[in-house]
């Protein structure tokens, strides 16, 4: 029997509107609340899971 590598990938998502006086400002602010844990992405925002060969 062969050993094969599968990637397992699940995608989340959420559309989070925040005011900012530019596109890239508002970016840069869901960025700093991100890396700050402040946005967290939980099984509420699942949106799909891909079975994939790996490359290793």
């Amino acid at each position: 029997m062969e050993t094969f590598k599968i990637e397992v990938k699940e995608t989340l998502s959420r559309i989070i509107e925040i005011e900012a006086n530019s596109n890239e400002e508002a970016i840069l602010k869901i960025e700093d609340l991100y890396k700050k844990q402040e946005i967290v992405l939980d099984a509420d925002d699942y949106v799909e899971t891909e079975f994939l060969k790996s490359e290793d």
